[in-house]
């Protein structure tokens, strides 16, 4: 286990940046996990123009191709700008190809505390749950490894819905505190992995895209994971999660699958 999934290469303000392994996958041993890299798009995202009055209600990845190790570039733009709605995009580019692209809606904030909130069942919260132990064979990854699991429901490698907390070991950004955001991003790609029903040995679930709202800032260090997969009958399925904080709900988290026999 490295620092940090990242480390800077032209300080922490440029675009190139190394992916450490910490950030790799269990479907590859030369691929990193997909959690970190949109994290990286996260954070790429808040540093491009940043404007204190809005906040990142929506972020969307679609993964374009498997993330190589090593050097890769992220850049970032206003594709949309507006006074209470604007667009972003970022993109990161490996090898030469851009492997992954993202797209998130950043909205003015405003008073709305009177009418926040929805009743929900909140799980227990980490402290007291044992953290997640030895890894099986399958699931031994850089990433997997690097963040500490608490499981409520389920397990890597147990069929059916899963309740999991997760919480980094290392940094996303070598020198660097993670955002909020970042935190969310770097595991909200984990929803599929935490609700599995196939073997991971027989098959690939692997998702091409993932999709994050949030309807309020998450705080802490704990990321909060409710997910279920649903696979239907002609290598499609799609896994959901709810994502939270130890206060309660911050958003929900959606990917969809490629199922197939490897």
């Amino acid at each position: 286990m490295t620092g940090a999934f990242y480390l800077p290469l032209d300080g922490l303000d440029g675009e190139r940046f190394f992916a450490t392994a910490a950030t790799t996958g269990p479907w590859s041993a030369d691929a990193q996990h997909a959690g970190p890299p949109a994290a990286l798009l996260v954070r790429a995202v808040e540093r491009c123009a940043p404007r204190p009055e809005l906040q990142l209600a929506r972020f969307a990845v679609d993964v374009l191709g498997p993330v190589p190790l090593g050097e890769v570039t992220v850049r970032a733009a206003v594709e949309r700008g507006g006074r209470g709605v604007e667009l972003v995009a970022a993109e990161l580019v490996a090898g030469g190809r851009a492997v992954l692209r993202a797209r998130a809606w950043r909205t003015a904030r405003s008073e709305s505390a009177e009418v926040a909130g929805a009743p929900v069942d909140l799980p227990p919260g980490p402290e007291g749950i044992p953290a997640q132990g030895e890894l099986e064979p399958q699931w031994r990854c850089g990433f997997l490894e690097s963040v500490e699991w608490r499981w409520i429901r389920g397990g890597w490698g147990e069929s059916g819905d899963g309740t999991v907390w997760a919480r980094q070991r290392v940094p996303l950004m070598a020198g660097e505190e993670t955002s909020a955001a970042q935190r969310v991003a770097a595991v909200a790609d984990c929803g599929n992995g935490i609700s599995g029903r196939v073997d991971l040995r027989e098959w690939l679930y692997a998702n091409v895209d993932l999709t994050i709202h949030l309807h309020r800032e998450h705080t802490g260090e704990w990321v909060g994971l409710d997910a279920r997969t649903l696979i239907g009958p002609t290598g499609a399925g799609t896994a959901v999660s709810t994502l939270s904080d130890t206060a309660g709900p911050v958003g929900h988290g959606a990917q969809a699958l490629v199922v197939r026999r490897r």
